[in-house]
């Protein structure tokens, strides 16, 4: 046994033991449902942690994750349904079945071509009735539509350049602004979605995933809106004492600023 095997056995052991009759009551009273949220948030902390890209955090976090996997098995393992053993095997297996390139005789030259290959894999090998199937419905909105549209291009359905994109996402706000204009709440709900669909379109083709485009925005407005705040009660003001205008230049103040911080890099 090498010593990351070691360290693994040592860790399952710890949750076993936490889960005894002489272990934590906290622990012992977990259920699969209830560390459902542990489980995003751990998952959303390590993010979290890449994002900020304090990487002398990555290692605590995503031990913080994996003691989630060792948690759900160790309590299916209670009730006899699998072992860690099984999760092990299962992803060992599934990594060898999916990489036939790799482990087998197929030849991939890309990470375009190895994308297509494993979505075309999962379809044949793996009793899946459609392209689209295991996207978690629980994902959030973007990342769910960002992972449905690079399977259905997997299998082919796809634009085979970034132009029709274009005039796809003009043509939905076109749709949008008309039932904008006609005030009809449930076709603006839809036209909406549409053209939010087709800005999500549009991140593959330039291979930028939305949910991290956005979260650097909200990051950024968040940044940008303090900043406003603190410049006001220098000043002796606040939001509510100011004109937008007043605002909107400190706003452009701030984001020049930021600019060149960046350029100076």
């Amino acid at each position: 046994m090498n010593n990351t095997d070691s360290k693994f056995s040592q860790l399952v052991h710890i949750m076993k033991k936490l889960r005894s009759d002489d272990g934590c009551p906290w622990d012992r009273k977990q259920t699969h449902q209830s560390l459902r949220q542990h489980l995003l948030e751990e998952a959303y902390e390590v993010l979290e942690t890449i994002d900020e890209e304090r990487y002398d955090e990555l290692a605590g976090e995503l031990g913080d994750l994996l003691l989630q996997v060792v948690f759900h098995a160790q309590m299916a393992s209670e009730s006899n349904r699998f072992t860690i053993n099984d999760v092990l095997d299962a992803i060992t297996e599934k990594l060898i079945r999916r990489h036939p390139h790799v482990f087998g005789d197929e030849t991939v030259e890309t990470a375009e071509e190895q994308i297509q290959l494993w979505e075309q894999t999962k379809v044949k090998n793996e009793g899946k009735r459609s392209a689209l199937d295991g996207i978690p419905k629980q994902l959030p909105a973007l990342v769910r539509a960002y992972r449905m549209q690079g399977k259905a291009a997997a299998v082919g359905f796809d634009w085979p350049q970034i132009e029709p994109v274009w005039q796809k996402l003009d043509e939905e706000i076109k749709e949008l602004k008309h039932e904008i204009t006609e005030s009809n709440r449930e076709l603006i709900e839809e036209e909406l979605g549409d053209v939010l669909f087709t800005v999500v379109n549009l991140s593959r083709f330039v291979h930028i995933n939305p949910e991290d485009a956005l979260r650097r925005t909200i990051e950024k407005f968040d940044r940008r809106f303090k900043k406003i705040e603190a410049v006001l009660q220098q000043q002796g003001k606040t939001m509510h004492t100011v004109s937008l205008e007043e605002m909107d230049s400190i706003w452009d103040s701030i984001k020049a600023k930021e600019k060149e911080n960046i350029e100076q890099r």
